[in-house]
């Protein structure tokens, strides 16, 4: 059974896709860049402020689904800079406690809006 999730704690879609879908006891959250939900907007300051944001946000849709980042089990991280990928590190441990999700980090060329950093994730619920 497929269910959307949908939050106006999050940023809405800017394209032809869910905030999240829910198949059976999986939940995958569709990639969430820096926007500040009340206007769609990037938020502004420097990119530890843009990786909590996206952070924030992908919480806001686990919460929708009934979740919470405790039941991330893969996490994408996409970074037009990999040299920020330590700030990443340092944020995810103020959201993430071990066991940690399994997680990739993948350098980009560009992200939607000009975005420095987007990640997506998948949720497997007890």
């Amino acid at each position: 059974m497929r269910e959307i999730i949908k939050t106006e704690k999050a940023p809405q879609a800017i394209g032809t896709y869910s905030q999240a879908v829910k198949v059976n006891s999986t939940v995958y959250l569709s990639g969430q860049i820096p926007l500040v939900p009340e206007t769609m907007e990037l938020i502004d300051g420097d990119i530890a402020i843009q990786i909590k944001r996206v952070f924030d946000n992908l919480t806001a849709v686990a919460e929708a689904a009934g979740s919470s980042l405790a039941d991330v089990a893969k996490l994408n991280v996409f970074l037009t800079d990999l040299g920020n990928f330590p700030v990443v590190n340092e944020i995810m441990a103020t959201y993430f406690t071990e066991p940690y999700p399994a997680r990739a980090a993948i350098g980009v060329a560009s992200l939607p809006k000009g975005a420095e950093v987007e990640m997506d994730a998948v949720l497997e619920l007890e």
